[in-house]
């Protein structure tokens, strides 16, 4: 790989020196790091990442290649992947093509080469911040315009925005999954539940979710500022009492602000698959994965009780609203050490459609 060098620059003004790999160009995003060892084809794929630099902090990526099977969505959503190590020589039984060759199929800008552990460190220590890939330094007087940048119409954009239907091959009910930014693999574990998934998309109203028959709705995760969802957040409120709701991610969120909570932004978010949640009732702790840079703020929560709490900083990530038949999460339930398939918040969830079924 021919060494091109690289700048990336931070909006507090550090300078970065690398090298490029993936494609050309400059681009500006919110530089966030994700902590996960293996999933570099979920990371780049997955809708949460929209608008963002995403630093590995595992040193070598890219050695068992790329899988498109692997991928969570149809493209990569990430704005640029920083690394200290890529792997130019990739060997796996399932490898279909290199790091380097994706991006560029992508459109994605790559950088290698760089002191990811400093990068990080700065990011735990100031919060996640704006930065800029460039081919040039840059002029000091042009670092403000990197930190007035702003990620908009996140889930507008992701969203599939086309209603689609998915059977399973024994199914013992159907779910509406409202599609925020939705993933593949929720779309799988959903099926595997033996559930029917009737996606939606973000922009479909309340009336027409309901519409669907579905014994319940699952509102997905997504990327970007929940706050900025205002025309989702008053149809979420429509459906609330009407028909049982799960809330993962994002839609977690989204179903919290529509309980009249409030969502602030977090200092640097989760991100990767080792973030210990624990449960409020029974004591234990669970391994999840986990996407976001929000969380519901605990002291807002007005109807509710707090079911999971973050064992790092003590965020809330999981309520549960059992006069309303919902209960939400931050974490993806089939990614955690609770289990899957045999997953008991899938189990509860299917346990309050049968119920409101029974009941109708």
């Amino acid at each position: 790989m021919k060494k091109k060098k690289v700048y990336l620059t931070l909006a507090n003004g550090k300078v970065f020196e690398g090298y490029r790999f993936g494609a050309d160009g400059e681009v500006v995003g919110e530089l966030v790091f994700s902590t996960g060892m293996v999933g570099y084809v979920e990371t780049l794929t997955d809708p949460n990442n929209f608008g963002q630099i995403v630093v590995q902090t595992f040193p070598l990526i890219g050695n068992y290649g790329v899988m498109p099977q692997d991928a969570e969505s149809k493209k990569a959503w990430v704005s640029a992947y920083v690394v200290r190590e890529v792997c130019e020589t990739p060997s796996n039984f399932r490898c279909e093509g290199t790091l380097d060759d994706y991006l560029k199929e992508q459109g994605v800008i790559g950088v290698y080469g760089v002191d990811t552990r400093e990068l990080t460190k700065i990011l735990r220590e100031e919060g996640a911040m704006n930065a800029k890939i460039s081919q040039k330094p840059i002029a000091e007087d042009c670092i403000k315009a990197i930190a007035a940048y702003e990620t908009k119409d996140a889930v507008k954009t992701v969203s599939n925005g086309q209603k689609a239907f998915f059977v399973a091959e024994n199914a013992t009910c159907s779910v509406a999954l409202w599609d925020f930014g939705a993933k593949r693999s929720t779309i799988n574990n959903l099926l595997a539940q033996n559930w029917n998934v009737i996606v939606m998309p973000a922009n479909a109203s309340a009336e027409e979710v309901l519409a669907t028959g579905a014994h319940g709705v699952i509102l997905s995760d997504g990327p970007g500022n929940p706050n900025e969802n205002t025309a989702v957040i008053e149809e979420i409120k429509k459906i609330i009492g009407k028909v049982p709701v799960l809330g993962l991610g994002l839609g977690h969120q989204l179903f919290a602000l529509a309980m009249g909570a409030s969502v602030k932004k977090q200092k640097y978010g989760h991100r990767g698959g080792n973030q210990p949640v624990k449960c409020t009732k029974c004591g234990k702790v669970y391994i999840s994965t986990q996407n976001h840079g929000y969380e519901v703020v605990k002291d807002t929560i007005k109807e509710g009780f707090v079911k999971f709490v973050n064992v790092n900083d003590g965020s809330c990530e999981g309520i549960d609203y059992d006069e309303y038949n919902a209960f939400t999460v931050q974490f993806a339930p089939e990614a955690c050490s609770i289990g899957n398939p045999e997953n008991p918040l899938y189990k509860k969830f299917f346990a309050l459609m049968k119920k409101e079924n029974e009941n109708a």
